[in-house]
């Protein structure tokens, strides 16, 4: 199967998650993803460790996100490894990076410069706030960015702290949009015959993913979302939505009548509470009473119940339980990448199906510098 993007070529100066998870969704469509590392260390993303997990010297966490690359070392500080560096971003189709602010300049790899070399180059970069501003310079990481964003007040009940996703949302949202911008570019590109510049921000990202919340905010005088004491989930939606313990375990419970799911579950005392308002106003008061009820059967007797009815709910699974489900198995969202005989990894493919195929890459990250001799040769450098 020909992919969508073979023939392109990225060179990838970004480091940890959010420049090269563009650069992962970008290879395993198609495209020819040169990582450009530092000699002797690399993207610093290959001494992140999770859990002490490693891979023939690099961590779990680097290979995940970065099979089906090239490495090539250069010391950007060298002006012989500069000069060669520019001239293979001369022949490139796209560049990323997540320098902060003003380092690309000092190198003499800002857009502008790249431009001269290449007028035609699809230009990407990602900040962690943007590039003016007074947070400019803060530190691009995925945790400060939640904080900052609101985001951690919208988890979790009343009465806990801000609560953050559990993974790396902020960096994943931005590589996504900065590989949807970057896409776009190469489609305007095919146009016109110009390249162009593509700027994300953690920040911005973040900000977009609340954009339910915020227009909610904005266009209701600026009043703060109130998080439920019971069942936490979406702050601006009544009950019963939200996640529930059962006598083995918990449910969720989704979108739909409240008199339905009553009827259902065999729970009185909330039939004065027949409106969507009065579903939104009293939720607390609604879901501690149907918190109670719930505690007294297991989940798989409340889903027998209920999804007859046609009741929108569903168990809640760990990853063990979830790997388990014929549901999960089909889907074939796994895969081996490996690396010789020093790397063979479990883990997943790319999330995307092209005319019904499912992509999957079994090229694990690349050793640091393993294509340096080789792209040499290939681009005259």
């Amino acid at each position: 199967m020909k992919l969508p993007l073979e023939g392109l070529t990225v060179l990838e100066f970004s480091q940890y998650l959010a420049g090269p998870y563009a650069g992962l969704r970008l290879a395993d469509l198609g495209a020819r993803v040169i990582k450009v590392e530092r000699p002797g260390a690399g993207d610093a993303c290959r001494k992140l460790v999770t859990k002490n997990l490693w891979a023939d010297g690099d961590s779990v966490l680097f290979h995940t996100i970065n099979r089906n690359k090239e490495s090539f070392t250069a010391n950007l500080k060298d002006p012989d490894d500069l000069e060669r560096v520019r001239r293979l971003v001369a022949q490139a189709d796209v560049m990323t990076h997540n320098f902060r602010p003003g380092i690309m300049d000092r190198l003499g790899l800002d857009y502008d410069s790249v431009y001269e070399l290449n007028p035609s180059i699809v230009y990407g970069e990602v900040s962690g706030y943007g590039e003016s501003g007074p947070w400019r310079d803060r530190p691009g990481q995925d945790l400060l960015a939640q904080s900052v964003s609101g985001l951690t007040w919208l988890s979790n009940t009343a009465d806990k702290p801000p609560t953050p996703f559990g993974i790396a949302v902020a960096d994943m949202l931005c590589g996504t949009h900065l590989a949807q911008g970057i896409l776009a570019a190469l489609v305007q590109r095919r146009r016109s015959g110009q390249g162009s510049k593509v700027s994300v921000s953690l920040l911005e990202s973040i900000l977009d993913l609340q954009f339910e919340g915020l227009t909610v905010f904005l266009s209701q005088g600026q009043q703060l979302p109130e998080r439920s004491t019971v069942a936490g989930a979406h702050v601006y939606l009544g009950a019963p939505y939200g996640i529930y313990p059962t006598a083995d375990g918990h449910i969720a419970l989704s979108m739909g009548s409240l008199e339905t799911l009553c009827h259902a579950l065999g729970c009185t005392g909330l039939e004065a509470f027949d409106t969507p308002r009065a579903q939104f106003d009293h939720r607390d008061h609604i879901k501690a009473h149907l918190s109670d009820h719930l505690r007294t059967q297991t989940t798989h007797h409340w889903l027998s119940v209920l999804e007859p009815e046609g009741y929108w709910c569903s168990d809640v699974l760990d990853h063990q339980r979830l790997t388990e489900e014929e549901a999960y198995r089909v889907l074939e969202m796994e895969q081996t990448v490996s690396r010789g005989d020093a790397v063979s990894l479990r883990t997943t493919r790319c999330p995307i199906r092209i005319n019904g195929e499912k992509l999957f890459s079994s090229r694990a990250a690349p050793v640091l510098g393993d294509s340096t001799e080789r792209i040499t040769k290939e681009f005259s450098l």
